[in-house]
């Protein structure tokens, strides 16, 4: 009875595991098809905020567009979380900053206002240890909590934050091995109905939620919860009750510093003084928004459709830079084009471009010499700081 009965558990894992896989496939290919979309609605209104006079009444309109483009960005964003492979930027970070700044931000301020019976605490280790991971997504796996915490409570509640290092060496529910060693546990606990074991097993599946759909989210948030700790190669254990639950998140533990605040670059340390960029994309909307922005920031911009296009072009044209897309369906790929190109320009600098989360070509584009790796939607900052920085290598 035993072995039927684990051999039925595996089965219920590996249907869950596969479900969770195709649901991350179906989101990468979605996500990549947005960020073509929203790259004008965010990149075009920054261009014309340029050019509009500091009085002009167009501007909060136009700011209003740009805005409301971000705020789907930030959406793609899951999706792309939920298609893994995304948390590219880790470093040192302590977790009791990201708890801090969360709770002091625009984001948690608009949620006290939509909860103000819930009262918000925080129980933080002053000596706790540093973790390696992505501070945008750390900030995103506590935004999501908070706010399903939050959901949770009818009428007055609270909803508590806490950090505490923690040695692990006893198995977590949902895990076959759990690596043994020093962690940074950070808790996300409610004083809410509780979930129920029936929708215990499904919770982190993308779009199941007993939330109405359109006012309490998109069905998003605990996916990218459990995704972004895939990606830190951490653990989620989740407690629930009748007087609440638990999200309880294990960190591994590093032995790293935490590296200094960079300062914000002004905008006038992006401009260039008219090198030649190549920009290769085939979407001509992309193309022509790249090549706005750097003709914009004192650079010239010439542009091609494709990647045989582009190794055309360098055999008798020089240029500075290529702002390269990686997936070009209809060709030849980014890392294909690049590797014929550098044949030609031996040396040749080159930044890459993807409305896709970051993948295996990517890094072997980046093998080959191509420098910095950007995402989707362009804006004029993540351009223009990382054309900069590849032009002064």
């Amino acid at each position: 009875m035993k072995d039927v009965t684990e051999n039925r558990n595996l089965e219920d894992k590996l249907q869950r595991v596969q479900k969770m896989e195709a649901m991350g496939l179906m989101a990468g290919g979605i996500a990549h098809d947005l960020n073509n979309i929203l790259s004008g609605i965010v990149s075009y209104p920054e261009l014309l905020l340029m050019d509009l006079p500091k009085d002009s009444p167009l501007r909060k309109p136009i700011k209003t567009i740009q805005e409301s483009g971000m705020r789907a960005a930030d959406v793609v964003e899951d999706l792309l979380t939920i298609a893994r492979g995304v948390a590219t930027g880790k470093e040192a970070l302590d977790l009791n900053t990201l708890v801090t700044e969360y709770l002091r931000s625009a984001e948690h301020q608009k949620l006290e206002r939509i909860h103000p019976l819930t009262v918000f605490k925080t129980e933080l280790d002053a000596e706790l240890l540093n973790v390696t991971g992505s501070a945008s997504h750390v900030k995103k796996i506590l935004m999501n909590l908070i706010a399903n915490s939050s959901e949770a409570i009818e009428g007055k509640g609270t909803v508590t934050v806490s950090t505490i290092n923690r040695y692990l060496d006893e198995p977590l529910k949902g895990y076959e091995d759990v690596r043994t060693g020093e962690y940074v546990l950070l808790s996300v606990s409610d004083d809410g109905s509780g979930i129920s074991p029936q929708d215990l097993d499904r919770i982190f599946e993308p779009f199941y939620t007993k939330k109405v759909m359109g006012r309490s989210g998109t069905g998003l948030g605990l996916a990218v919860v459990w995704n972004s700790m895939q990606d830190h190669d951490g653990y989620i254990n989740v407690k629930s009750s009748e007087k609440g639950t638990a999200f309880e998140l294990y960190f591994p533990v590093t032995r790293e510093e935490v590296a200094a605040e960079g300062e914000e670059v002004p905008l006038e340390d992006y401009l260039g003084h008219g090198e030649k960029i190549l920009v290769v994309d085939d979407e001509e909307r992309q193309r022509e928004i790249a090549s706005g922005i750097l003709t914009k920031l004192g650079y010239i911009a010439e542009s091609v459709s494709s990647g045989e296009d582009a190794i055309e072009y360098v055999k008798t044209n020089p240029v500075d830079l290529i702002l390269l897309d990686m997936v070009m369906p209809k060709g030849i790929n980014g890392r294909k084009t690049y590797e014929e190109i550098i044949k030609i320009r031996p040396g040749q600098k080159a930044i890459i471009a993807s409305g896709y989360a970051k993948t295996k070509e990517v890094d072997k584009a980046q093998e080959l010499g191509a420098g910095k790796y950007i995402k989707k939607p362009y804006t004029l900052p993540k351009v223009g700081l990382a054309v900069k920085e590849e032009l002064e290598k």
